[in-house]
């Protein structure tokens, strides 16, 4: 990092504390892996508040540092407590874990935890689910929230059509809560939650890091990383910690050559009719653009906090943290050519970039714990992508009519035919703002109460130009000349709750909670989306040109509001004033038809409600080490509003959960697991209506039954984990295509056609494998002056279906079942470390989800697209503590 980005960052954290007035959701958490180098004593605290909890006592490592084993401290109900001790499903990596199995993103972490599936595309376009709660097809920008919460500290970062893809460096741990969580988390929590907490500062401690790495993909290039970290004291109450970090990931997709050749001469029978065409038309290779490994990342950011004492009650910490991701290319390959390889016809960057602001003040009234802080996020992304298979496509498909030069109006200015191939250029301006106040009475009497109130306001401004170079104004959306199909929307969501949760200790073995949050969501979506319209055209006379390039007269333009409340469209046919309504238009966009008519203006398309969650839960806690516990629970997801003009908005869904679960500790061996059976009532799931644009509906229920459970021991110089889960996840009642039908789909849907089921009763939810296991072993030994140590880790997941509907899994198949095994071995030396590694050791090709970009006319296995793992990466890794 250079010189002036230090600084910037620095006085970016200085300057948070000024302009976050607002309070937000965060709290100091106990580092269970505290970065204190070998050999270094951390000074005492000079005058700590006395809310922070006592260091948690672990039981020691093969390394001689603190091992993940016997007491983690966790803030998963928003208390440090042992993890032993918490009544909840709860998997944690720590520290000194993290660093074992090299964990620097997403897909890393979520290989440990069992529980955890997702589906993804490339880095920061990725869906998570928990427990098997899954319908595929999310992400889309206007489409569901996410159903699995995601919190930096205790910030939500949980955003739509992609998770924050955070990078693992100076991490305390990892928290994976699974089942609903909708009492402390809210609405994005419905079937769990992923907390990546940070390392804090340590008043008193002078301490830092500096690691590195390089490796070598195989059928790929070089990549490399370096990460630092650095702790300071500033006074007696003061204290710094701040972290940077760059990486460089090699690619390990071709883009072979490839070419399409359009129709172009058409074929006639005797009658003159078209039957066919030639393809002598339009020629496009991609030449320009092939290259070996060409899906090529790199990220690069910091983080920066203080800790500041006020006095013995009060602390405050101001945080912030910068990533930025540039990738270029793509990371799937094409099922029809050869391993690891596609065909692109353009370059196709993105770019990726989140700064978060937080503040957290916490102090004591009384015996009471004040927590309240506010925080901020910025999230804008950007890209281009190749849409050369939408395109041809639909060449192929209307052949018989002579292809797109005699379907569709892709001409010039002057009325030549130009190239129909199409490219996107969109992004997404995210903004998040949270705030949460909370109160918590003593942890320590018999009888204790947690409760606050909550707020999020969050933003995105979203773009998709879908271009057709040298394509004629007024065949364009107008005012975008080139622009074939334009979606630019604003989309708002607003949550606000009251929770409150009490713990009574009936006897000291037994304890009793109850806890409610009331929440209310406000969403709405206003802009415009679909084809221009030439203002020449007029609906129902006779001699017009071309209404745009597709010769749609009824979608774009022609749905955008006029004066009289009609669309266009309906105006022109009915002879109403066609004045368009522009007050209010969003730039850059010709007029509303995302909107709903209302006093002569058109205002947001709304969803909204309101509505009570709970958690109920019994422990029973024989002696120390020995916990069991039963809960109900239920959890939510808001509606939302389909971007599409003239369809519903679709309901929230509910999962309810019963579980029973066990936390045991015996000896050196740590035994947890939990049984569930869930019922997801109504659960919103996504498909591709008309135009290829994503519709959102509610379906039946679903049904999930599972159990899950992790294993840990340690003795000597050896430690070995394994975490387990089992997920039989199915629909209960046939979905039809049209989400009022009838139950045995024998209706007809809202266009009068026959209704048909589209998913049976019994259906798998896709995406989740009924069962995921992984296991690492690791033994340590003396040699010398230092330790040395080899580890061993395999993750084994099952075949999982990749969609919903029968007709999409008739097409896109399985992700088929996986092993991957990883091998460690170094040697520790003072404060020096160094390791050699191999990931994917035996080269396996584990598929991380399967996708068709475009619509129907693109649903065949010519246009499926597969995102593999990283194939097998050998590297070295060496880093220093001071």
């Amino acid at each position: 990092m250079s010189t002036n980005s230090f600084r910037s960052i620095t006085l970016g954290l200085l300057a948070s504390t000024a302009f976050i007035a607002t309070p937000g959701l965060a709290q100091t958490a106990a580092a269970s892996d505290p970065a204190v180098p070998a050999g270094v004593s951390p000074a005492p605290e000079a005058n700590a508040p006395v809310a922070v909890a006592p260091a948690p006592t672990e039981q020691t490592g093969p390394d001689g540092q603190g091992a993940d084993s016997s007491e983690i401290i966790i803030t998963a109900t928003k208390r440090e407590e042992n993890m032993q001790n918490v009544p909840i499903s709860v998997q944690a990596i720590g520290t000194r874990r993290l660093d074992q199995l090299n964990i620097s993103n997403f897909e890393d972490y979520t290989k440990q935890l069992p529980s955890v599936s997702f589906d993804t595309s490339q880095p920061g376009s990725t869906t998570v689910y928990v427990r098997g709660v899954a319908t595929g097809s999310d992400g889309n920008h206007t489409g569901s929230l996410p159903s699995v919460g995601f919190y930096l500290d205790e910030q939500p970062v949980t955003t739509i059509g992609g998770t924050l893809d955070v990078h693992i460096y100076d991490i305390a741990r990892i928290e994976s809560l699974a089942g609903p969580q909708g009492t402390l988390y809210g609405a994005s929590s419905e079937a769990g939650t992923i907390r990546i907490i940070t390392n804090k500062p340590e008043i008193g401690v002078t301490a830092g890091r500096i690691d590195g790495e390089l490796n070598q993909v195989r059928h790929g290039g070089v990549g490399g990383s370096l990460e630092g970290m650095i702790n300071l004291p500033i006074s007696s109450r003061m204290a710094f910690r701040a972290s940077a970090f760059y990486q460089q990931d090699a690619g390990y997709i071709d883009n072979i050559f490839g070419e399409r050749t359009y129709c172009g001469t058409a074929v006639r029978d005797v009658d003159d009719e078209i039957i066919g065409c030639i393809r002598n038309g339009f020629h496009r290779d991609n030449s320009a653009f092939v290259k070996k490994n060409f899906n090529t990342q790199k990220i690069w950011g910091g983080r920066a906090a203080l800790k500041i004492d006020l006095d013995d009650n009060w602390t405050i910490t101001p945080t912030i943290m910068h990533q930025n991701n540039h990738a270029e290319g793509v990371f799937f390959e094409d099922f029809p050519l050869g391993d690891l390889q596609t065909q692109r016809f353009r370059k196709e960057p993105t770019r990726d970039k989140f700064t978060q602001y937080a503040l957290t003040i916490e102090g004591k009234i009384g015996n009471f714990d004040i927590t309240y802080a506010g925080a901020y996020m910025h999230r804008p992304t950007s890209g281009v992508s190749d849409y050369i298979e939408y395109s041809y496509a639909y060449d192929v498909a209307y052949e018989g009519s002579g292809g797109n030069a005699y379907v569709y109006y892709f001409q010039n200015d002057a009325g030549d035919l130009v190239d129909p191939t199409q490219y996107i250029v969109g992004g997404n301006n995210f903004k998040k703002l949270s705030q949460e106040l909370r109160i918590a009475s003593p942890a320590d009497k018999p009888l204790r109460v947690i409760a606050g109130a909550f707020y999020q306001h969050q933003s995105n401004d979203i773009l998709q130009d879908y271009k057709v170079d040298g394509l004629g104004s007024l065949l364009s959306v107008n005012g975008r000349p080139g622009t074939v199909w334009l979606t630019k929307q604003e989309r708002i969501d607003r949550d606000y709750a009251l929770f409150g949760e009490v713990s009574f200790d009936v006897i000291p073995q037994i304890t009793l909670t109850g806890g409610g949050r009331y929440y209310k969501f406000d969403n709405t979506v206003f802009g415009f989306a679909g084809f221009g319209r030439n203002p020449a055209f007029f609906q129902g006379a006779g001699g017009n040109p071309p209404p745009n390039a597709a010769g749609s007269t009824k979608t774009g333009v022609a749905q955008c509001f006029t004066t009289s409340g009609d669309t266009l469209r309906q105006s022109q046919l009915n002879g109403t004033d066609t004045t368009l309504i522009l007050d209010g238009v969003l730039n850059g966009t010709p007029c509303i038809n995302v909107g709903t008519f209302a006093n002569g203006k058109v205002k947001p398309k709304q969803s909204k409600g309101d509505g009570f969650t709970y958690r109920f839960n019994g422990t029973f806690k024989p002696r120390n080490g020995l916990l069991f516990y039963a809960t109900w629970s239920k959890g939510f997801r808001p509606g939302g509003i389909n971007r599409q003009p003239g369809l519903l908005p679709y309901n929230p869904d509910f999962l309810i959960n019963y579980e029973f679960g066990w936390k045991t500790t015996w000896g050196p061996v740590r035994l947890n697991g939990a049984i569930y059976h869930q019922q997801w009532k109504k659960f919103q799931f996504s498909f591709l209506g008309e135009n290829s644009l994503t519709v959102v509906q509610n379906g039946r229920d679903a049904t999930i039954n599972g159990i899950e459970g992790d294993v840990n021991y340690v003795a000597g110089g050896l430690t070995l984990n394994g975490a387990a889960a089992y997920n039989d996840a199915k629909t209960k009642g046939n979905i039809c295509n049209f989400a009022g039908g009838n139950s045995d789909c024998s209706g007809l849907d809202a266009s009068g056609d026959p209704d048909f089921i589209t998913a049976p009763s019994g259906t798998r939810l896709p995406v989740t494998p009924k069962f995921k296991i992984t296991g690492t072993a690791r033994y340590s030994w003396e040699v010398g002056p230092g330790k040395a140590h080899g580890q061993i880790a395999v993750v084994h997941q099952g075949s999982a279906p990749v969609a919903l509907k029968t007709e999409d899994l008739a097409v896109l198949g399985k992700l088929p079942s996986s092993t991957i095994v990883d091998l460690f071995a170094g040697y520790d030396w003072r404060n020096m470390s160094f390791e050699l590694f191999g990931t994917n050791i035996f080269d396996k090709r584990n598929q991380l989800s399967k996708f068709i970009i475009c619509g129907a006319n693109c649903s065949t296995s010519d246009f499926l697209h597969i995102v593999p793992g990283r194939p097998r990466t050998i590297g070295i890794r060496a880093g220093m503590k001071f």
